[in-house]
């Protein structure tokens, strides 16, 4: 027998099904982590480091705004802008928002995590803050590995 003529266990079984119609029934809603943890733009590269260490995250949500003390998104502090920051030897007193280098993108709630998957792929970035549906409020972050869980629940 040559080595065209094996046949690869894999091609013998029932092939496995797209991940695009799996992600395209899912709401982002139910894939998200619930919640957000935020910082005020005064806070400091220390703060930061601190409430990811201290909850387990990869990216907190500076909101507000220093000027006028407005409400809204005004950037995200990445795990990796953290590292960054402390490689290019930025001083952990320091303000965070100087390290806010990831871009904001934000998706609804009702959202398909495939529509959801898209706004990461095309924006490179590993998380997603989500707003709620009715208003420009965050209600969770959607991370990668929350689009990696919910393909693994579908397709075991």
């Amino acid at each position: 027998m040559t080595d065209d003529m094996l046949v690869s266990p894999a091609s013998t079984t029932t092939p496995e099904p797209s991940t695009q119609p799996v992600l395209a029934l899912r709401p982002v809603s139910e894939a998200m982590h619930p919640g957000v943890i935020t910082c005020h733009p005064g806070a400091t590269l220390r703060d930061v480091a601190r409430m990811m260490a201290n909850v387990g995250i990869h990216a907190v949500v500076v909101w507000g705004d220093e000027e006028d003390d407005s409400e809204g998104v005004w950037g995200i502090v990445s795990d990796l802008d953290l590292v960054t920051a402390a490689a290019r030897g930025e001083q952990l007193a320091g303000p965070a928002v100087g390290a806010a280098r990831t871009e904001v993108v934000t998706v609804r709630g009702r959202a398909s995590l495939l529509h959801a998957a898209h706004l990461m792929e095309q924006h490179g970035v590993t998380h997603l803050v989500v707003l709620a549906d009715d208003r420009d409020r965050p209600i969770g972050i959607l991370s990668t590995l929350d689009v990696a869980r919910a393909l693994a629940r579908a397709t075991s």
